[in-house]
């Protein structure tokens, strides 16, 4: 554990927050995408599964039920709560994310670092999380619907994994064959993704203008 780490952590778990405190309290989910929770869902049941074999420490317990957990709460919000659910735009969250997933879990089989059925969950969450953002940012672009809340949910995701990578770095110059592959890859491959939303949420603070992306 490091600086970087745990400020990636907190910053994850703040953009969690953030978006349950959106849907709990103003009943809505407006301009946010099931499929990319559903996305998020599979990541985490997919890599915390060693929760029930491996202990590592207190807080990777609690920090994996919490991502678990809120995945979950999320998902079931906008599919069966009688009043978040109505505000769910399912005509314009219309990305098939079916094709990320199948994608993944060839490239699990076919890259990881060991042949067990662990390792290649492991491989697959990895991947799997690198493109899960994708059906939020075509949402939003198609909506042009992002009120404060959702931007900043958008702008934290981002925000943590871009942590994460000078996490990594550190790690590589500080700690002996430290290197991950699969993960820093993965890793990078999704902060890239967010390089365009970065580019105008910045544009829309400093302006003090509504965020919007293009078309």
């Amino acid at each position: 554990m490091n600086i970087f780490r745990l400020a990636g952590d907190m910053t994850h778990l703040a953009s969690v927050l953030v978006l349950l405190l959106k849907i709990h309290t103003i009943k809505s989910c407006a301009g946010v995408s099931l499929k990319t929770q559903e996305l998020y869902a599979i990541v985490f049941t997919t890599r915390y599964l060693d929760i029930f074999t491996d202990f590592i420490s207190l807080y990777n317990t609690f920090m994996k039920l919490i991502f678990l957990g809120s995945s979950y709460s999320i998902v079931w919000y906008i599919r069966r709560h009688k009043i978040v659910r109505r505000s769910y735009d399912k005509n314009q969250d219309t990305f098939r994310h079916v094709f990320l997933i199948l994608p993944c879990i060839i490239l699990a089989l076919l890259i990881n670092e060991k042949l067990t059925f662990k390792e290649v969950l492991w491989a697959f969450s990895l991947y799997l999380e690198a493109v899960a953002i994708l059906p939020q940012l075509v949402l939003l672009q198609r909506t042009k619907n992002i009120d404060n809340l959702t931007g900043q949910y958008v702008f934290l995701l981002g925000a943590y994994r871009a942590l994460y990578i000078v996490n990594w770095i550190y790690r590589y110059f500080t700690e002996t064959h430290f290197v991950h592959w699969i993960t820093w890859i993965s890793g990078l491959v999704q902060t890239l993704l967010y390089a365009d939303f970065f580019y105008y949420y910045f544009q829309s603070w400093k302006t003090n203008q509504k965020l919007q992306l293009p078309a």
